[in-house]
């Protein structure tokens, strides 16, 4: 049923808010919150109630409220200063104070109708690899000059994830034709041809920005993803940057689990499916789950040749059972892995992630350094917000002597992926560019955050060992190298240029003695 207020017409059913002036655009959220006040108007609704209803009971910050709130007064022609239609109440929540009709069902202001979609109503097949559109953001600042930051970030968003070659990525002219306009997630993704929708706004207080964002399933409305990133506009264009930077970032790997997560519940020859189950397996990072993953990934390859990011995924799981003592022939397992880097490489010239994991795990075996930090520093071009890059790229640097360079990498991939499934591999980095850089406790500090999620990872607990050795803390060094034994027994203090790649002899002594002193034998 629709009701009619003063001069506005709201239509749930429509999920249309129209002025004799022509519709009122607002953000799927705003309109949730307008139809919830005015449908509720003979009570005052707490906050609670709202977040229950509008954001389905999560936890939503006061400002975001507020935000809305503003947003729903202003499409209206209410402020927080007259409060005319939607009155607040202290310490108690809102209440709609307008006077409200109930309209017939076909109500309209016939002086002029609402314009037909720019957008037919069309349903397009998804593509065979996950499928995004990113909407122009709404700008909450009441202010229509700051259209074009909103609007600039946007349009970066999408030029960033592009750049992900297993991404099929809506175009901006495309998307933008739905600027202005009430849609629901699901409307867009049936005309668009997307799973996925990535919605948000922005909104300005002094010299400060903030943007939100939330990432949708467009075919269940199931919201994966949500954030907020903030800062000030000293200068606009490294804030955009930044902006861009953190959200983009932040995106992929919320896809890519999503995607994951889809494709375990169903059967399937496809290459891409198999991929995706490998990487299931890998993120769990153990020695069953990498015999998991393993096959996994040779079967993408098996249904496709050329399939790149599959033989860098392969590599890599080669390389991580080397790096914890789990290979069974030796010298086959390592030429294996070397094809598979090598054939990475070649194929994905063009691919990121496979020049990533290919070009890193190359440098174990048997691949001249400088070379591999290349084929990395390549990836960063073809992507720089693959955080996979960043991480492995500071690994690189750690072995070419540069900690403190390291370090900065490391900090970046953590900001650019926060929940990132390898975040126990990015703080074992830290940890080991710390424990060479001289700060043991640091370096402690940051093995004993990646042992709690990975606590069999035999590089942490070195780390450990030799932290603990060299800052005279003994009992708990030999904890920690009994534990390291148990975990690699091959590894001994004397054949450790071989477990890591280390160019400066001084970084190898140093790991060296605190293994000794720690009690590693011989």
């Amino acid at each position: 049923m629709p009701f009619q207020f003063g001069d506005y017409l709201l239509d749930p059913e429509r999920r249309e808010l129209s002025h004799e002036s022509g519709p009122v655009a607002m953000g799927p959220q705003v309109f949730d919150l307008l139809v919830y006040l005015v449908t509720n108007r003979d009570h005052v609704v707490s906050k609670d109630n709202i977040l229950d209803t509008v954001w389905d009971g999560r936890i939503v910050s006061e400002s975001t409220l507020a935000s809305h709130i503003n947003a729903v007064r202003k499409a209206i022609g209410d402020s927080g200063g007259e409060q005319r239609l939607i009155r607040t109440v202290a310490r108690k929540g809102f209440r709609f104070v307008g006077e409200v009709k109930e309209a017939p069902s076909n109500s309209a202001h016939p002086a002029k109708p609402v314009p037909a979609p720019v957008v037919q109503a069309q349903k397009l097949t998804l593509p065979g690899r996950p499928s995004i559109a990113v909407l122009p953001f709404e700008n909450l600042s009441g202010d229509p000059q700051q259209e074009y930051f909103a609007d600039g970030v946007v349009e970066d968003i999408i030029a960033a994830l592009s750049r992900n070659r297993w991404l099929f990525v809506i175009a901006r002219n495309s998307s933008f034709t739905y600027k202005g306009r009430v849609v629901e997630v699901k409307q867009v993704g049936r005309e668009l041809g997307v799973r996925y929708v990535l919605e948000g706004s922005v909104r300005r207080a002094a010299s400060r920005m903030r943007i939100t964002g939330q990432l949708i399933d467009a075919t269940t409305g199931a919201h994966i993803w949500a954030d907020r990133v903030e800062g000030t506009l000293e200068n606009v264009f490294d804030l955009q940057d930044q902006m861009t930077e953190s959200i983009a970032g932040a995106i992929a790997p919320q896809l890519e689990r999503a995607e994951i997560e889809r494709a375990a519940h169903r059967p399937t020859e496809d290459a891409y499916d198999y991929y995706l189950r490998g990487m299931a397996s890998f993120h769990r990072a153990t020695r069953e789950a990498i015999d998991r993953a393993l096959p996994s990934f040779y079967k993408a390859i098996e249904l496709d040749p050329d399939y790149a990011a599959a033989y860098g995924m392969a590599a890599w799981c080669v390389f991580w059972r080397k790096l914890n003592g789990w290979l069974g022939d030796r010298a086959t397992q390592i030429a294996e892995g070397a094809r598979l880097a090598r054939r990475a490489v070649e194929l994905g010239k063009n691919d990121a992630v496979a020049l990533t994991r290919g070009g890193h795990a190359l440098g174990h075996f048997g691949g001249e350094l400088n070379g591999c930090i290349a084929l990395v520093d390549k990836a960063l071009v073809l992507n720089p917000n693959l955080a996979a890059a960043w991480y492995l790229g500071a690994f690189q640097r750690i072995a070419r002597g540069e900690p403190d360079i390291a370090i900065e990498r490391f900090q970046h991939a953590m900001r650019l992926s926060p929940l990132d499934p390898e975040m126990a591999r990015m703080q074992t980095g830290m940890a080991l560019a710390h424990m060479l850089a001289g700060r043991f406790d640091m370096a402690l500090s940051w093995a004993e955050k990646a042992l709690r999620e990975l606590p069999d990872f035999a590089l942490a607990t070195a780390v450990v060992a030799t932290s603990q050795a060299l800052a005279g803390r003994m009992e708990a060094a030999q904890r920690a190298a009994r534990h390291l034994h148990q975990l690699n027994p091959e590894l001994r203090p004397a054949n450790l240029q071989d477990w890591i790649p280390f160019r400066r002899p001084q970084d190898l002594d140093l790991l060296g003695d605190g293994l000794r002193k720690a009690g590693l034998p011989e």
